[in-house]
Order: C-alpha cells, then structure tokens, then sequence
C-alpha cells in the first residue's frame, strides 16, 4: 500500500486542506505579504492543525523551507530545557534565502509552566528573525502571556460531507472498489477526525478489493449505528427485554466497550433531538443519565450493568 495513507495524502500546500477553508483564506494573506505574527492553532485532534502549518511554512519559505525550519513535539521536548538549547540556538541564527525562520511547535498544551513562560521570553528576543506557529488540543492549557502573543486560530471538526469527499478521492486514486454505506459509516466513526477516517479506510482496504460495511465495521469494533438506533427505540417504546437483549448481543458478539457504547447511545439521542424526533424535556433527561452512566464506567464500574440501568431510563 506504499505506506501508510495519512501521510500519503497529506495536503501540500494550503488549497488543498480539507475543511478549514475559513482559516486557510486568512493564512493565504500572510503568504502573499510573506509577513506572519505569531500563530496558535486550536481544536481537537486529526482536523488539519499540524497539516495546515507545514502547507503554510512551505509556501511562505519557498525552497529554502528545510533550512529555516525547525520543528518539535512537545509531548517528548516538553522542559525547559528544550527552549533554552534547540529553540534559541535556532533563533540566533540568521534566516537563509528566506524573510524570518519559523519554528513549529506541536502539542504545547503539553509543555510544563516554566517552560512556557521560558518559551514566551524567546518570542519576546527574537521577533525580527523568527516566528512562532503553536499547536494544541486545548488552549486553555495555555499561560495567558503566550496566547497575547500569537493570532489563534480554532479548528472545528471536519464536516462529513467533506470527510467523504475525501476519502471517495483516495480510494479512486488506490484503485479500490468500495460501499457508499462504507464511507458513511467511516464518517459516522470518525466524528470529525480525518485522520481517524483515513487510517480506518486503509485498514478497511487491506481486507481485500471491495471496501464494504462489514469490512468498516470488522476494522473499528464498535456497534452498527442500526443496532443502537433499533435498542434505543424498543427501550423507549417501553420493551426493556428486547432492548436489553440487543445490548448483550452488540456487547458480546461485537466487542463493543462500555465506553463506546455510551459515546454511540449519545450520538443517537442526540440525533434524534436535532431531527424534532424526540421531546426537549426528555432529551435533557436523558443526556444527564448518560453522563452518570459515562462516569460511572470510567471510574471502573461494570459496563454491562451500567449500560442496562441506563436503558430504564428510557422506559
């Protein structure tokens, strides 16, 4: 499969980023003006954040990016240490065929305090010869002096129509056969990851020549959305025994985990109050148990009896 898909079809350059197309037309400024402050991206996880950064290094630098660019992850180079060595020996020098040198920061939401505010002391020296893109899951993890300093930008999760226009493109370019209801349920699973897409239509496709729902649902081990939908529905037309039983049978038979359970009964309910299927009051209802239920499972209570406690309340 020549390696694996995600970075295979990594957009190179910022018009191709899938999703973030209200970002993108912004950072398209600063190539044009080859000028750019400090940047902070923002969102949860596979949505384009580390994509997008490297698109736009390499269209501000041009061919001398390798030379001015330096990139971490600051989940391993997370000390202090990490800023007063790589990072300053990095600004120090002058910026070869280029404006500025930019230094790529990944997951800082995971560096300690000192080192940030380490960090905010190298942005504050080196504003002629460098910039900063910052990366993170969470800003709030984020010392305040450092998010004055930069533009944030907030990624939102990828739509699914843009999700499956995607991945129809790459299993056309593979040369591999495949389901609508396949990428559906890839986009279902995914809930906005790109990322997550990708690698779980790779795995998919190593199961043969056709990508199909069974193959979709061998390779992500949660329950089908039907079987949710039919559970919830008998639990809520008052046939606690039949939703009861489809609850084991999902549990049992597909490995489904508590906790993927939960997230999936969430996603249902809630599809159905955006849809004016269910009532407002019992919607409200509902969501408060499932979040008892969540907790209760992840503080190590038994799944199987939690999940079926959380069906009574359907009744």
């Amino acid at each position: 499969m020549n390696g694996p898909w995600v970075e295979k079809y990594r957009p190179q350059k910022l018009e191709d980023v899938v999703g973030q197309q209200h970002i993108v037309d912004l950072l398209e400024n600063y190539v044009n003006e080859k000028s750019m402050p400090n940047l902070m991206f923002t969102g949860p996880a596979g949505v384009g954040k580390t994509t997008t950064a490297l698109a736009l290094v390499k269209s501000i630098l041009g061919e001398y990016w390798h030379q001015n660019f330096l990139e971490l992850n600051a989940s391993d180079a997370r000390g202090i240490e990490t800023v007063r060595t790589k990072i300053k020996n990095f600004c120090r020098l002058k910026p070869v065929g280029a404006p500025f040198r930019i230094i790529f920061l990944d997951e800082v939401d995971n560096m300690t305090k000192d080192a940030q505010h380490a960090l905010r002391r190298e942005m504050e020296m080196y504003t002629r010869t460098a910039s900063f893109i910052l990366s993170c899951n969470y800003s709030s993890r984020i010392i305040d002096p450092i998010q004055s300093r930069c533009a944030i930008f907030r990624f939102s999760p990828i739509k699914g129509s843009e999700i499956a226009k995607r991945l129809e493109y790459i299993t056309k370019e593979e040369n591999y056969d495949y389901d609508i209801a396949a990428i559906d349920n890839i986009v279902y699973f995914a809930e906005g990851d790109m990322r997550k897409a990708v690698n779980i239509l790779q795995a998919s496709a190593s199961a043969g020549d056709k990508i199909t729902e069974e193959k979709v649902y061998d390779v992500v081990s949660k329950a089908k959305p039907q079987d949710i939908k039919d559970m919830i529905t008998k639990a809520l037309s008052g046939d606690f025994m039949g939703s009861r039983d489809l609850l084991r049978e999902t549990m049992v038979l597909q490995g489904t985990s508590g906790e993927d359970m939960v997230t999936q009964i969430y996603q249902d309910v809630t599809k159905r109050a955006m849809e004016d299927k269910m009532d407002s009051e019992v919607y409200i209802h509902l969501i408060e148990a499932i979040a008892q239920t969540d907790f209760r499972i992840r503080e190590g209570a038994n799944p199987r009896i939690q999940l079926e406690s959380l069906l009574t309340k359907f009744l």
